[in-house]
């Protein structure tokens, strides 16, 4: 399927479109012929490929190749920007990465986002993009993602558990949801995604705490969110994953 960025014309290195979408707005599977940097200044985006599942807080930021088909949703309300680059500027490594978003690239992106689509290749507005460009290409990459089974039996029990990441069901469960005997469920999970069904469920419940904390909720209430039986226990594992308890998280991530 196209979008309106497939058409156009205008020979840059970088195109910068803005919108707004409403909480709950889901962009089906598409691509599209540029290189894309997906950033929300406001608002929490979740993003599939097929190969791969993110989650996108504020200061993040997801590299997307020419051509990956993607399926976008939004948490709450958000406020997009999306740079269309020339995929004959991509200098970055094969494949989709989440990248953070330091003060200095998100003012440059803005800015971006502001040019007329025919700007000066040869002064300011030339300049500025040149610089956005050198700036991702520094920036490190964030641990915003899981790896998705290509498996469809598998896929069934990865997306239900990204749609409720506090489901307990146990191993048997989910190996009766793909319609599998528990011993190869589990062999081919984790050839598939290279980690157990509780590692990867683990993951995605980070993963789902951290849009939760950006968003500003309450770190008691986003442990029993995301299917800790205690705040205690979801500090710890949160502590032990990153390096800093989720209220210091929630105090560096805040506007």
């Amino acid at each position: 399927m196209k979008r309106s960025a497939d058409y156009l014309t205008t020979q840059r290195p970088v195109i910068a479109l803005q919108d707004e979408y409403p909480a709950g707005f889901v962009d089906p599977f598409h691509s599209h012929q540029h290189t894309q940097l997906l950033y929300a200044s406001a608002g929490v985006m979740s993003v599939v490929t097929d190969r791969t599942s993110f989650v996108l807080p504020p200061q993040r930021a997801l590299w997307l190749p020419a051509g990956t088909p993607h399926e976008v949703s939004c948490r709450g309300p958000v406020s997009l920007r999306t740079l269309y680059i020339d995929p004959a500027r991509d200098r970055q490594p094969d494949g989709c990465r989440v990248i953070e978003v330091s003060d200095f690239l998100r003012a440059l992106i803005l800015e971006t986002a502001s040019f007329p689509p025919d700007y000066d290749l040869e002064g300011r507005e030339g300049r500025i993009v040149a610089l956005l460009l050198d700036e991702i290409e520094r920036m490190p990459n964030a641990p915003y993602e899981v790896r998705m089974p290509v498996d469809e039996r598998l896929l069934r029990v990865c997306r239900a558990i990204l749609a409720e990441p506090a489901d307990n069901r146990d191993l048997d469960d989910w190996a009766r949801l793909a319609g599998m005997s528990r011993r190869t469920f589990t062999r081919l999970f984790k050839q598939e995604t290279g980690m157990g069904v509780a590692v990867w469920r683990q993951q995605v419940r980070l993963m789902e705490a951290l849009s939760l904390l950006a968003s500003g909720r309450p770190v008691t209430l986003v442990a029993f969110d995301v299917g800790y039986d205690s705040p205690s226990a979801f500090t710890a594992m949160f502590h032990r994953t990153f390096g800093v308890p989720p209220s210091l998280y929630q105090m560096r991530e805040g506007p």
